[in-house]
């Protein structure tokens, strides 16, 4: 038996159910019982595919198929380096993929090491330190300070307990526990308050309990098994490639048979069409494109980094660009993960404090009626003296750096005193800490006793209505007044307000105390002080960041652990949401269908108190309703999302190991801006990715169009088998690449997503395909057939297809120019700014004088010296398929 719901099971049915003592615990022969019913603390992984099967499945792809066999035929031909190139590409391409596969998903593994510390527990009445991994239910557990939670426990005691589970809740608060609380069955994991979870951290105080769940049965362990069961899945890119792939491939097969047909039906010369035929579909296939490809995802991913943004998938680089939709945590993503003192209330008056995060840059303000009569102010009544001493001494918290050592709600009311002007460790110093009385969640306050100018004083802190309940006077401009009811409701209704801002309230109180007064008994006719309200304030950058998204229609969805009060505001801040029924908590969702999911999710940008479950759910129901999903986290609870989404992005800084294994993106700066930075690269790359394809396609189907027409029209063959295959190595390689090098236009950002369905040769490109494709065929042909004019005897032949060659190169190097935008014409921009294509077309040009001008590749390449007349008609012939490009532009635009 496995108990999933052991928060709301009566203490003494656990002691039977696991035969355990919880005074002495378990003894060696009940623990070897236990282990054998409910199995190691240890959670499960799938079995790994081994290195041989992932090399072998990347050469199952159908045009990696089509590039072997275009290798082979360029060997039959004699070609020997252009089919060692063919296959070094593909080897390379496969062992990249191999690579990459290997290391993309570690997530189970890291799952495990985090659940592997040492952990105190009772055995045969002995406390002693086991290895946690042979930890079994029933075990009783020691918590103090410090440890990693091994195990899901049922808390049987609990001192001033709180465990950070921002790993596995994602609340950025720690929990506070209560073993003695009782809870409902169907009470969330982030308010099970008598439990402790596998994998968190205790962040102050200490307990003791009973394991209750281990290994896959533990919260961790269902994330675990959610890993498991989750299916890796193709990127738009791979799939829209492969499916351009096949097209491409059975088109130039099929133009192969026919030429060989036509040449059997009029007797030609049957070797030479044949190899005419087999060379058209080696050249006509760009095997340089998934090198291309890759080349140009790396050089994107090189600048992703310099943009706070680690790709871990070279083909998740542009998926990115096609995000419709970003899942975003609230803490540390969207916010700054610091808590920060926003405001305090003394002597019914309002003061801002400005600044953020744990440093001492701020100002204190009055906060009047508009924001213009807000003024800094240096003369501070004596009760907001107290509020800061009460801030800076009932306090455990330091600050090093802009770090914060302890709790960070007792971090910002040590900066709060700080920029207040007083140095917090010398008031220490000053007055020590003579006594205490920790805080506890039953009293929800905690007081310290200090000397303070010759006396005994007790400052207390703590929840606001729990402290005005034991306060009979105030503090009020200096002096000390009764406390009365109706100055108790304005207290209260401000307290009301800052929580309905989703601010943390802490009020403040002092009181002298007899020589032999403790504070166990002295928390009550207390003097209130006043009272402050803090958050984790939203980041400047992720604000703009947020209309950047709006601007691109993406939308952005918060999903967060916190409450749905704090994460309602911070949503409204940042612009996410205007109205507070656009938030839902996770528990209206649980147990409703994929497609009501997606109905609320059209309506909804804020999901709060949200299980790992839900997040994935979530993810799911996005996909289903063709978004193209981004999801962030830093838990261990996001780890199942983060494999779901289309782009799994972790938190460098604060993310687990394992939810940086599950993603596909991680932030070194744990930035939602850094996000949408990355976003703006990804739409780049698929932009240039189009350029080029559209540039590659076009070339090769002028090139098929070329020797098609040629063949039905009997005019002999354009091209022999060696030209093609130099124009395919010229023009497949250094233009294709430059092209993948433009900087974005500036417009790329507000342009809506690509639609998830849209092919990567849309109708656009189409149209431009075709007329570029229709101008490089007339321009090779009326060049071939001049060029048969303009030849001396006996070198007709020789001198059209060097007309022919010529006049291909020179379309293709010129019409580079214009591919480098889709939607400006040529005269609109500066063509000569992209300086790698630039280099690109005078090195192809000088390869192409080489072979023509050279004696000794004349013969080999079947070239003749141009004279300069007719090189110039082949320069003239070259610029008709810019023509037809800059023709198919306008047709695209009206």
């Amino acid at each position: 038996m496995k108990l999933y719901n052991v928060h709301s099971e009566p203490i003494e049915q656990l002691k039977s159910e696991f035969k355990t003592d919880f005074e002495n615990g378990l003894t060696v022969q009940q623990i070897e019982v236990n282990r054998g019913t409910y199995g190691k603390n240890e959670l499960e992984t799938k079995t790994h595919r081994t290195l041989f099967n992932m090399l072998f499945d990347q050469f199952k792809d159908f045009t990696v198929i089509i590039l072997m066999i275009a290798a082979v035929l360029s060997m039959i031909l004699k070609e020997w380096v252009d089919g060692i190139v063919i296959i070094g590409i593909v080897v390379l391409n496969a062992g990249l993929g191999t690579y990459q596969e290997n290391k993309a998903s570690n997530a189970l593994e890291a799952l495990k090491k985090m659940a592997s510390p040492k952990t105190k527990v009772s055995r045969d009445g002995k406390i002693i330190e086991v290895d946690s991994q042979s930890l079994v239910p029933g075990d009783i557990v020691h918590l103090e300070t410090g440890d990693f939670v091994p195990a899901d426990i049922r808390l049987l005691e609990s001192t001033n307990l709180k465990i950070d589970e921002s790993a596995l809740t994602g609340e950025s608060v720690a929990s506070e526990k209560d073993a003695k609380v009782s809870l409902k069955q169907d009470t969330g994991i982030g308010d099970r308050a008598n439990s402790a979870f596998s994998g968190t951290i205790v962040t102050y105080g200490r307990g003791k309990g009973v394991v209750v769940n281990t290994g896959m049965a533990t919260e961790i362990g269902k994330i675990a098994k959610m890993l498991n069961e989750t299916e890796e899945e193709s990127t738009p890119l791979q799939k829209k490639l492969t499916q351009f792939g096949k097209m491409l491939g059975i088109i130039c097969l099929a133009v192969s048979v026919i030429i060989i047909v036509l040449g059997f039906v009029r007797g030609g010369d049957m070797l030479e069409i044949f190899l005419t035929a087999v060379s058209l579909a080696v050249a006509a296939i760009p095997e340089g494109l998934p090198a291309v490809v890759t080349t140009v995802l790396a050089l994107g991913m090189q600048r992703m980094v310099k943009r706070n943004a680690i790709m871990k998938r070279l083909s998740a680089v542009e998926t990115l660009g096609s995000t419709t939709t970003i899942c975003s945590d609230k803490t540390g993503t969207l916010t700054q993960n610091k808590m920060t003192v926003q405001s305090f209330f003394i002597n019914e008056t309002l003061y801002e404090v400005t600044g953020t995060g744990y440093t001492f840059d701020g100002e204190i303000k009055r906060d009047q009626s508009s924001e213009s009569e807000k003024e800094v102010v240096s003369d501070l009544p004596l009760e907001a003296t107290w509020l800061f001493r009460t801030a800076a001494l009932c306090n455990d918290a330091e600050i090093e750096g802009e770090d914060c050592i302890g709790d960070p709600t007792e971090g910002a009311l040590v900066v709060l005193a700080q920029k207040s002007g007083i140095d917090y460790k010398k008031l220490r110093g000053e007055y020590p800490r003579i006594d205490e009385y920790p805080f506890d969640s039953e009293r929800k306050l905690m007081s310290t006793v200090h000397e303070i100018e010759n006396e005994k004083v007790m400052l207390t802190k703590g929840a606001t209505d729990e402290l005005i309940s034991r306060c009979d006077t105030v503090m009020m401009a200096g002096e000390i007044k009764p406390l009365t009811d109706a100055l108790k409701e304005v207290i209260l209704n401000q307290n009301k307000t800052y929580a309905q801002n989703a601010l943390r309230v802490i009020g403040y109180a002092k009181k002298k105390l007899g020589v032999d007064e403790s504070p166990v008994d002295a928390e009550k006719h207390m003097t209130f002080i006043g009272m402050s309200g803090m958050i984790d304030p939203p980041r400047e950058e992720a604000i703009k960041a947020i209309k950047i998204c709006k601007n691109a229609g993406i939308k952005v969805v918060m999903i967060t652990g916190d409450h749905i009060v704090t994460a309602t505001a911070i949503a409204k801040q940042m612009g996410i949401i205007s109205q507070n029924d656009e938030a839902i908590e996770g528990a209206a969702i649980n147990g409703i269908e994929a497609s009501e999911l997606a109905e609320i999710l059209k309506h909804k940008r804020v999901f709060a108190r949200v299980s790992p479950e839900h997040k994935v759910n979530i993810v799911k129901a996005l996909k289903a309703g063709g978004e193209v999903v981004a999801m962030t986290g830093d838990g261990v609870n996001d780890a199942p999302a983060l494999k779901s989404a289309d782009i799994g992005v972790a938190m460098g800084i604060t993310g687990t190991d394992v939810s940086k294994e599950a993603a596909d993106m991680i932030l070194t700066d744990d930035n939602f801006a850094s996000i949408v930075s990355a976003v703006e690269e990804g739409r780049i790359i698929y932009s240039n990715i189009r350029k080029f394809v559209g540039f590659l396609l076009s070339c090769n189907v002028g090139e098929i169009l070329i020797i098609f027409i040629a063949m039905v029209a009997n005019w002999g063959v354009p091209l022999v088998p060696i030209q093609l295959l130099w124009v395919n190595l010229i023009t497949d390689s250094l233009p294709a690449f430059s092209l993948g090098m433009e900087k974005g236009e500036k417009s790329i950002m507000d342009q809506p997503p690509r639609k998830r369905e849209e092919p990567i040769v849309d109708k656009k490109m189409g149209i431009a395909i075709i007329f570029q494709s229709i101008g490089l065929t007339l321009a090779v042909l009326a060049s071939y057939r001049i060029g048969y004019m303009m030849a001396g005897a006996n070198n007709e032949i020789i001198t059209a297809r060097t007309f022919a060659f010529a006049t291909l190169i020179f379309g293709e190097m010129l019409r580079a120019y214009s591919a480098r935008r889709e939607n400006q014409f040529i005269w609109h921009y500066n063509i000569f700014t992209n300086k790698f294509l630039n280099l690109s077309v005078i090195v192809a040009v000088a390869l192409l004088l080489i072979v023509v001008y050279v004696p000794p590749l004349q013969g080999v390449f079947s070239t003749i010296a141009l004279a300069p007349i007719q090189l110039l008609t082949v320069i003239g012939f070259s610029i008709l398929p810019v023509l037809f490009g800059e023709i198919a532009k306008a047709i695209n635009h009206r």
